[in-house]
């Protein structure tokens, strides 16, 4: 058996969860976890021939390379590897996630991260002309408009939500701030992670467990998606981009 047959098993045999933000206690449900259709494949990316689809900003020291069928992202210090297509609400990004502990420098089993829906006010008509300037160093993002989760963050103790408005600010609010095992990374064992964003409020599921499910009043509805991380080493494999529109609701006999 392949390895990746392996991988989506493990993924199948996941239990359906649903829960709220900050709740103590995920809760078994036979619902479908959001009222949404997908209407057409957009983008994906197998990780199989190149990295072509992608634009990687990191420190000197970090490599992100194709390994085994999947984008490998070693980091020493400051990485974000961008999808290079803007995406629009309504809209799914779905991937599976492996955190790496194997021995490796970096092997340290924290922040499976991301960027979602970014702008950079600063350079409105060509969002990677800075790419170079960015470099992987955080602080270069404080200015962007963007979600920014920073998954199993802090040696893996918790996972935060962050707004950014383009005025240099991360504001966090207390129930985006979450700890607690169904809420953190799993080691070496593959993660799916997926995000909608319908255009009025998004959510965000790992192995279907609702992590955050976010009504913003002022929506960032389109943008670029980044996977970030800082001194860890993590696998990523099955990039997908759907764009999605509401279930047909059913009739009342």
């Amino acid at each position: 058996m392949s390895k990746r047959t392996i991988r989506k098993a493990l993924l199948i045999g996941c239990s359906a969860f649903v829960m709220t933000v900050g709740s103590a206690q995920a809760q078994l449900s036979e619902k479908q976890p959001e009222n949404l259709t997908l209407a057409e494949n957009l983008y994906s990316d197998q990780f199989e021939e190149s990295l072509d689809q992608w634009v990687i900003e990191q420190i000197p020291g970090s490599k992100t390379t194709l390994l085994n069928g999947q984008m490998d992202i070693d980091d020493a210090g400051g990485t974000t590897v961008w999808f290079k297509e803007k995406l629009q609400a309504p809209v799914m990004v779905e991937f599976d996630a492996t955190m790496v502990m194997a021995g490796g420098p970096n092997d340290r089993g924290s922040d499976l991260n991301f960027f979602w829906m970014a702008s950079d006010p600063s350079s409105p008509d060509d969002f990677f002309a800075k790419s170079e300037e960015r470099s992987g160093y955080m602080r270069k993002y404080d200015g962007m408009s963007l979600y920014y989760v920073g998954y199993g963050a802090n040696d893996n103790t918790t996972t935060r939500m962050r707004r950014y408005p383009g005025d240099g600010t991360r504001p966090l609010m207390p129930e985006y701030d979450l700890s607690g095992e169904s809420y953190l990374n799993k080691i070496n064992m593959p993660m799916n992670i997926r995000l909608v964003h319908d255009g009025e409020r998004w959510k965000m599921w790992r192995d279907e467990v609702l992590v955050y499910d976010i009504k913003d009043e002022q929506p960032f509805l389109d943008g670029y998606f980044g996977f970030r991380t800082w001194k860890s080493h993590m696998q990523i494999d099955n990039f997908k981009v759907y764009r999605v529109k509401p279930a047909p609701e059913k009739k009342v006999l």
